[in-house]
């Protein structure tokens, strides 16, 4: 088991791609948890999402401890096939619950009532190819994993 969840390559594509998405999904996962850049913190975000959203409260808290955690993890490579499988489901949730009414593009011009699904479309396939190719270079799996 182990071996299926730290085994990675020792190349660039790994690395790419788990910055990338971690990078990316740590000011969101920021903004939920910690409250920084301008986001309303833990209290808030299970607010929005069990009261607005009507979430239940486990779906919630899960959506936020993936995107800070996840991102973290994804950006030093800790478990980085696990955290992508995570992000996969949280992302496909999203469409389905806050995204796909509003068509595929974001809302780029403000023209629109929300958000389209372009952006999760991207991060589930950039947590698939980390899925599949695991952490790559410079990750703490590769040092778990070889050590």
């Amino acid at each position: 088991m182990k071996n299926k969840i730290f085994d990675t390559t020792n190349d660039w594509s790994g690395l790419v791609t788990r910055l990338s998405i971690g990078l990316v999904l740590f000011p969101h996962g920021a903004q939920q948890m910690l409250g920084l850049f301008g986001g309303y913190g833990f209290t808030g975000t299970m607010g929005f999402l069990t009261d607005t959203m009507h979430l239940p409260w486990i779906i919630a808290f899960l959506v936020i401890t993936i995107q800070f955690f996840g991102s973290v993890s994804l950006v030093t490579g800790f478990a980085s096939r696990l955290w992508s499988i995570a992000i996969v489901v949280i992302f496909t949730g999203t469409i389905f619950t806050a995204h796909i009414g509003n068509g595929f593009f974001m809302n780029w011009y403000g023209t629109q009532k929300g958000e389209g699904f372009e952006y999760a479309l991207l991060v589930i396939g950039l947590s698939i190819a980390t899925l599949i190719n695991g952490s790559g270079k410079y990750s703490i799996d590769h040092i778990v994993f070889k050590g």
